[in-house]
């Protein structure tokens, strides 16, 4: 079953096309990789699959849903989360508060029942820290909860950044370079997490990455970009020996 789904889908920044007939398939379960060399358009694909951009033209389905054009809010609550290159964690909030924050889509609270916390405020805030509790114990923070964020060891807070991804009970999730800043057994073991959340949360993911071992040893298909366009995809181990894939990345 077709997860993720775009057809041309491009973009320009005035005169410059940024993102120029960008289409691929991605199938429930699947772990993809978007690669390329820097500049070459990935993090402005996922800036318009995540609505931070509105496409020039083509479209954007997901799980059959056309979500082309919708805002940042609306394509969350279709399925899609997202972390970020740099770590983007409110790091004098709990570790526990973090990932609260990401349960905006399951839990709801009226303006006069959040000011005054009464009627169900007490009911729903006991179920969100029990869902959030639940989450930081599947990627073993639960004894971390009451911490600040910002006292969490780097690869403890791309753990977290994921956790609260997750909270919004995503379709599919994207990973920005997840591996950056990590030492080989940081990335290790940020290989064995993400298999470990495809497998455990039945989880659809698509990551931009560097780092070829990675790369090579957790996504069943990538998707190579050079200045904005499709290079090559297909399956991992055919297209990173792809002669053009190695020229992108090496230079002739």
């Amino acid at each position: 079953m077709t997860i993720l789904e775009t057809k041309k889908l491009g973009i320009s920044f005035g005169g410059l096309r940024a993102v120029d007939d960008f289409s691929i398939s991605i199938q429930k379960g699947q772990l993809y990789g978007l690669i390329g060399p820097n500049g070459a358009g990935k993090t402005t694909v996922f800036n318009l699959l995540t609505g931070v951009y509105k496409p020039t033209d083509g479209s954007i389905t997901l799980d059959g849903e056309n979500i082309t054009g919708k805002s940042t809010i609306e394509i969350s609550k279709a399925g899609i989360a997202r972390t970020f290159q740099n770590i983007r964690l409110f790091k004098n909030l709990s570790v526990l508060d973090n990932v609260k924050l990401g349960l905006h889509n399951r839990v709801k609270y009226n303006l006069l029942t959040s000011i005054f916390k009464v009627g169900s405020y007490s009911r729903k805030e006991e179920e969100m820290n029990k869902i959030a509790l639940e989450l930081l114990r599947v990627f073993g923070l639960e004894n971390e909860a009451q911490l600040p964020a910002s006292s969490l060891p780097y690869g403890m807070q791309r753990k977290l950044e994921i956790a609260r991804a997750l909270a919004t009970n995503p379709k599919l999730l994207l990973l920005d370079e997840p591996a950056a800043g990590m030492n080989p057994n940081e990335t290790a073991e940020l290989m064995e997490t993400i298999k470990f959340v495809r497998d455990e949360f039945d989880m659809t993911i698509l990551l931009i990455e560097h780092d070829m071992r990675l790369v090579a040893g957790i996504c069943e298909e990538i998707c190579v970009l050079n200045f904005g366009t499709v290079l090559a995809k297909g399956k991992t181990s055919e297209v990173l020996n792809d002669p053009r894939v190695i020229t992108a990345y090496l230079g002739e």
